[in-house]
């Protein structure tokens, strides 16, 4: 049996509401705009100070209690997906190609019916930081936010995320000291070379068969460069070339992703990843160029917040629901720059759907206000 504070409890309807307005209209990275609009109109009606714009669509906001003392943020992320969603809900996406089959929605609503309980009940000393963020789905929204001093104006002792968690049953939760999510760096390799006829292959330089040899390659760098021991993920997504079968064609692409659950990993994958390209244009006579356009390191929760975290979890939904023993899970989190500046945990709520990124992902509205209790708690173990 879950312990939420009755008067947090009674928001649960109003935080259906907005998470419902906010799925019904998805928006991606960077262009939350009308979620932005709702979040700021909300934390305004409770008489917050907001300051909108931080990372181009970020929205942030302090409760203030008057009293010295320490400040902890709390993140949600805003954003949707470029997908369709399979529903037949009255509040399903009303854009196509657009949805929250992630359940963003339902992390910002959760931290505004937050909001509204710490409005009401202040923390008897410090401060939190309420940080409503864009562009989680691989847009750097973070370290957007902390470049347009998001942290030299708001500044954290500690900083705390939470994420729904289809894997776990609804009333479970996990949260562990350590790595708890991989790092992600997405790769894009242009291949240029000089097309030709296929009859005459020695007056062209196939940019394919290099492309073809390097999405082979690449996955090879985990088994052959990486410690067994150590996590590591590498893999090819794409690889394009050619319009037909008889011409040699002068350029190809190819992309793809790698993770790992420390730094030093996520250098050495990366460090392979060059020579290898690097490799194939010298036998080749291709040019072959890496690009990088994101990537973020892996999320890392500082002991004494996990052991928080834990705890404040275990006083909502029980010290049995509770798991710290979980293995790292292998997705990413650009929560991972925060907690690069501040200590922090990032924990996992269980609730019952499809997993997060599948067409019929459906986001239980009954995990809100256990959310919003499990902030609450963080917040009134720290500030009292």
């Amino acid at each position: 049996m879950s312990t939420i504070p009755p008067a947090l409890q009674a928001l649960e309807t109003e935080m259906t509401e907005w998470r419902q307005r906010i799925h019904a209209w998805p928006e991606l990275g960077f262009e939350e705009e009308r979620t932005s609009a709702l979040v700021a109109e909300v934390l305004e009606g409770l008489g917050l100070d907001v300051h909108r714009g931080l990372g181009g669509t970020g929205v942030v906001a302090v409760i203030d209690s008057g009293v010295p003392g320490p400040s902890i943020g709390l993140r949600a992320d805003m954003d949707a997906l470029p997908m369709d969603e399979q529903s037949d809900l009255p509040f399903r996406s009303q854009r196509p190609g657009v949805a929250h089959t992630c359940g963003h929605d339902g992390h910002t609503s959760a931290l505004l019916g937050t909001a509204k309980h710490l409005a009401a009940h202040p923390p008897a000393r410090g401060r939190v930081v309420l940080i409503f963020q864009p562009a989680e789905e691989g847009g750097r929204g973070a370290i957007r936010m902390i470049a347009d001093g998001l942290f030299e104006r708001f500044p954290c002792d500690e900083v705390y995320a939470y994420h729904n968690m289809p894997l776990l049953g609804f009333g479970e939760a996990s949260v562990r000291s350590g790595a708890t999510l991989q790092s992600l760096a997405v790769f894009e390799i242009a291949v240029e070379g000089v097309g030709g006829h296929a009859a005459a292959p020695h007056k062209a330089t196939d940019p394919l068969q290099v492309a073809a040899r390097l999405a082979t390659e690449i996955p090879a760098i985990v088994g052959r460069h990486i410690d067994p021991m150590e996590a590591a993920l590498i893999n090819v997504g794409s690889l394009q070339a050619g319009t037909t079968h008889n011409i040699i064609p002068s350029s190809a692409t190819l992309s793809g992703t790698f993770r790992a659950l420390s730094k030093e990993v996520h250098e050495e994958l990366l460090k392979r990843l060059r020579a290898l390209c690097e490799g194939y244009a010298a036998i080749s006579g291709c040019t072959v160029t890496l690009e990088i356009p994101h990537a973020c390191p892996p999320c890392v929760n500082a002991a004494e917040q996990a052991a928080l975290a834990a705890e404040a979890i275990g006083e909502v939904l029980g010290v049995d629901k509770v798991r710290t023993d979980m293995r790292p899970y292998p997705f990413s989190d650009d929560f991972s720059y925060m907690l690069d500046q501040w200590p922090g945990a990032y924990l996992f709520l269980g609730m019952d759907s499809a997993m997060c990124h599948h067409p019929t992902f459906r986001f239980d509205d009954a995990l809100l206000p256990v959310a919003a209790a499990v902030f609450d708690r963080i917040v009134r173990k720290r500030l009292g």
